[in-house]
């Protein structure tokens, strides 16, 4: 079981910034790319940004600029640096991690359980 446990979401004005965090906890033998997705409501969710193990960062045409991740693999940790905030970013902001098991070498794919990120004046 691996558990992902996000913070810093919370109500901000155009143009702030915020930064997210995401803990991963439990039985983790690696894991191979952390990230952070969104879903406004009445959307669909989508890709903010990932970042795979040793590899490129990838992030959504809508946030290239402006957001920023990192990742603290002694800590099992991704953030989300998040610039320049326009109300079009509001949405429930959910962390992923993709990696193995450490009890059965199995993959695992886990989500938090969302913070809220609200751009508002």
């Amino acid at each position: 079981q691996v558990r992902l446990v996000e913070s810093g979401g919370g109500l901000v004005q155009p143009g702030g910034s915020l930064r997210l965090s995401c803990a991963a906890s439990g039985s983790i033998f690696s894991i191979n790319s952390m990230g952070w997705y969104r879903q406004a409501p009445g959307k669909q969710r989508e890709l903010v940004a990932a970042i795979p193990s040793g590899g490129m960062t990838n992030y959504g045409d809508s946030v290239k600029g402006r957001f920023f991740i990192s990742r603290d693999d002694a800590k099992n940790t991704v953030y989300l640096q998040m610039n320049s905030l326009k109300p079009e970013d509001t949405a429930v902001y959910y962390c992923n991690a993709v990696g193995r098991n450490s009890l059965t070498r199995s993959s695992f794919n886990s989500w938090g359980q969302g913070t809220q990120v609200t751009v508002s004046s």
